[in-house]
């Protein structure tokens, strides 16, 4: 009995002490909990994004069957419409600061080079991306099935944008880059309009003549202002030390501003949920249209998943040799912002955030990056540009010849650089390619009716593209910081031994070793007559 007490008393202090039958678990389960909170606390913004846009999906299929008038479809898109100011509210301190402060603090040879891989980046990416739309317009053939199709049927006006004529289209990119006023380019852009003129000739024939004239609509001019911080950045670097207190009040400012996108950033869930349930409510009749254009909708979005989801990474792979899933993986909240959004301009302060934050990318190089990528790298556009026009031309049972292929390609990437960073910026550009190939603009109201749906994708991979090419500028970067690195320890440690060998066979060397011992044991009156 004496035994089997001290048997239970012996096992007693062996579970108070934490053997194996005690209590072992209890750090265990506290040390997982600690790593959950931590990875909640983490990812928190990340998890609420995705919740807001699931939640906006089930908001806008429950609120649809209630039938809301448009006042009150209106309202229910109040905050979605306030996340979309306040990104905007930023877009203009952040993309003049970044650049100009991005500008200055590199050297003049880095920003060439950079400045060079990034166009040679943006153009061949986008080349690229014309290219498999065209070659996927002719694979799926989307226009195939959709002859009967019109406007009205789908419920819309038929109000398509004004024909422009393609030379007048490239003018005004040149004149939008060398804006006449800065002060007015931050809420208006340039854009050529037409007036009729009646001319009577000698023959009493009536003619009409079409007179471009300059006109100002609104909008910001985003390209004018890119180069006007990029050469202000050039000059400061070059005034050396007059110029630093105006580079550190433009650093100050960018710093500032990333501290408002954080905070910004913490709407956005909210934001996005509104702005999906809203977008799902307004839609007229989603079962005709999809079943009307779906091979078109089909073609647009399989040609951003392979180009976004295979070839922008193969490419990131290819030159960093690097997980570029991984590199996503850490872009899910602005990625999210840009499907919701359907704004490269607005998803740019939360893509800036998170690319420093999660991925590691250097300031300076994103901070001068992305709001040019912004602005001139459109991946997606180029995409759903060649597709919009592949599939006009085969509704109008129109054969495409190799040179009008050509002029497409060409149009496409050339054009999405001036197209602009918001919702339906490329509806517009379409019709300056429909032009050069000399197909009508009439159709283009069936582009309208989707392109809420087919935006979305083009934003997530215009903004895609943008990312993985800083990723790829910042790898390229500390690879020559590395590699001049290497160099100059190699030069010193040369130079040592240089000098060892100097010291061992020079008798200049020599000679001086031998005055300086001389002077150190001499007095100090012999010092100097040693020297």
């Amino acid at each position: 009995a004496a035994g089997s007490m001290e048997e239970a008393a012996a096992g007693s202090e062996g579970k108070a002490d934490g053997g194996p039958d005690g209590h072992a678990e209890g750090p265990a389960r506290g040390e997982r909990g600690r790593r959950l909170r931590g990875f909640l606390r983490r990812n928190a913004l990340v998890l609420l994004t995705v919740s807001g846009v699931v939640a906006g999906v089930g908001l806008g299929a429950a609120v649809r069957r209630a039938a809301l008038s448009p006042a009150q479809v209106t309202y229910l898109a109040f905050p979605g419409e306030m996340l979309l100011r306040m990104l905007r509210m930023v877009i203009l301190p952040l993309v003049v600061c970044s650049l100009v402060s991005g500008a200055a603090s590199l050297d003049t040879r880095s920003l060439g080079r950079l400045g060079g891989i990034a166009v040679a980046y943006f153009l061949g990416t986008t080349l690229l991306a014309s290219g498999l739309a065209v070659a996927l317009g002719f694979i799926v053939r989307p226009g195939a099935g959709a002859s009967a199709l019109n406007a009205p049927e789908l419920g819309l006006s038929g109000v398509v944008p004004t024909n422009k004529e393609t030379v007048d289209s490239f003018l005004d990119l040149v004149r939008n880059l060398f804006p006449a006023n800065l002060v007015a380019a931050a809420f208006r852009t340039y854009a050529t309009d037409y007036k009729i003129v009646l001319r009577n000739t000698t023959s009493g024939n009536v003619t009409l003549e079409k007179i471009p004239i300059g006109t100002e609509i609104e909008g910001m001019n985003i390209l004018g202002l890119v180069l006007f911080a990029l050469v202000l950045g050039v000059a400061l670097k070059k005034l050396g030390p007059e110029g630093e207190d105006l580079i550190r009040f433009f650093n100050s400012f960018n710093e500032a501003t990333m501290v408002l996108v954080s905070w910004i950033m913490w709407y956005v869930p909210i934001g996005i949920m509104f702005l999906i349930g809203s977008k799902i409510v307004e839609m007229e009749d989603i079962v005709l249209l999809v079943t009307s254009l779906g091979k078109y909708i089909f073609a647009s979005i399989l040609g951003h998943f392979i180009h976004g989801g295979i070839i922008l990474p193969l490419i990131y792979f290819a030159s960093t040799r690097q997980n570029p899933y991984r590199f996503l993986l850490g872009l899910i909240t602005p990625l999210a912002t840009a499907f919701a959004t359907s704004s490269s301009s607005a998803t740019l302060p939360s893509m800036i955030k998170y690319i420093e934050e999660n991925n590691g990318i250097n300031k300076r190089i994103s901070r001068f990056i992305l709001p040019i990528g912004a602005t001139v790298n459109m991946d997606g556009a180029a995409i759903f540009q060649c597709m919009a026009a592949v599939f006009i031309a085969q509704l109008n049972n129109v054969d495409l010849n190799a040179g009008q292929i050509f002029t497409i390609l060409v149009t496409a990437t050339a054009s999405s650089v001036g197209a602009a960073g918001i919702p339906a910026g490329g509806v517009l550009t379409i019709a300056i390619i429909l032009e050069a190939i000399g197909l009508p603009t009439k159709d283009l109201s069936l582009i309208l009716a989707v392109d809420w749906i087919v935006d979305r994708t083009t934003t997530v991979v215009n903004v895609e593209g943008d990312a993985l090419g800083a990723g790829i500028l910042n790898y390229l970067n500390e690879k020559e910081k590395k590699d001049k690195e290497q160099e100059l320890k190699e030069v010193h440690v040369e130079a040592v031994a240089n000098s060892k060998a100097e010291g061992e066979t020079s008798p200049l060397v020599t000679h001086k070793n031998q005055v300086s011992n001389a002077s150190s044991t001499a007095d100090p009156e012999s010092k100097e007559s040693v020297l």
